[in-house]
C-alpha cells in the first residue's frame, strides 16, 4: 500500500514537471511571436509617421499613427505580462486592465475622428444622425469602461502589500540581500 502511494506521488511530481516545462515552452514561443509582431508594428508605425509628416500632419494620418502606436503599446504590455508570468509563475490581472484601457482609448480616438467628420459634412441626413447618436452612446459606454478600469487599477495597486506596481517583477535573490 505504501509503495503504491509512493509511486503515485512520484508520478504526480513527474507529470507536474512535464506540464511546467510544456507551459514554459508555450510561453517562450508566444513571447517570440509577440516580439516579432511588435517589431513589425513598430516598423509599420515608423512608416506611417513618415507618411503623416509628408501629409503635413492631417488628422486622419495622425490618428492612424496614434492608433498604431497604441496597438504597439498593447503588444509590449502583453509581452511584459508573458515575461513576468514565466519568471514568477503567477498571472496578474493589472496588465490586462492596462491593455483594456489602451484599447478603449484607441476606440475613443477613432470614434472622435469619425464623429468630427460627420459633424463637418455639408449634408445632415437621417443616416448620419443615427450614426452620430450611436457613436455618442458608444463614447458614453467607453467612458464608463475607462473609469471602471482606472478605478480597478487604482484599487489593485492599493491592495498590494509591497507598494510596487502590479506586473513589476519581484526582486531576485541577488537583489534581496543588497
Amino acid at each position: 500500500m505504501a509503495e503504491a502511494s509512493q509511486n503515485e506521488g512520484r508520478l504526480t511530481r513527474v507529470s507536474a514537471v512535464i506540464f511546467q516545462h510544456t507551459e514554459h515552452a508555450i510561453y517562450a514561443v508566444l513571447g517570440l511571436l509577440l516580439a516579432a509582431t511588435a517589431i513589425l508594428a513598430l516598423i509599420d508605425a515608423a512608416g506611417l509617421t513618415f507618411e503623416a509628416i509628408h501629409a503635413l500632419g492631417k488628422a486622419p494620418q495622425l490618428l492612424e499613427v496614434v492608433d498604431r502606436l497604441l496597438f504597439l503599446l498593447m503588444l509590449v504590455e502583453i509581452l511584459h505580462t508573458v515575461r513576468v508570468s514565466m519568471r514568477s509563475g503567477r498571472l496578474t490581472c493589472e496588465p490586462f486592465l492596462i491593455v483594456g484601457l489602451i484599447a478603449s482609448i484607441r476606440r475613443v480616438l477613432v470614434i472622435t475622428l469619425q464623429s468630427s467628420e460627420i459633424m463637418h459634412a455639408k449634408e445632415w441626413t437621417a443616416e448620419k444622425e443615427a450614426l452620430f447618436r450611436a457613436s455618442m452612446i458608444e463614447l458614453g459606454v467607453l467612458a464608463g469602461l475607462i473609469i471602471t478600469m482606472v478605478i480597478s487599477i487604482f484599487l489593485l495597486h492599493r491592495a498590494r502589500d509591497d507598494d510596487r506596481p502590479a506586473g513589476e517583477e519581484e526582486p531576485g535573490p541577488e537583489t534581496r540581500d543588497a
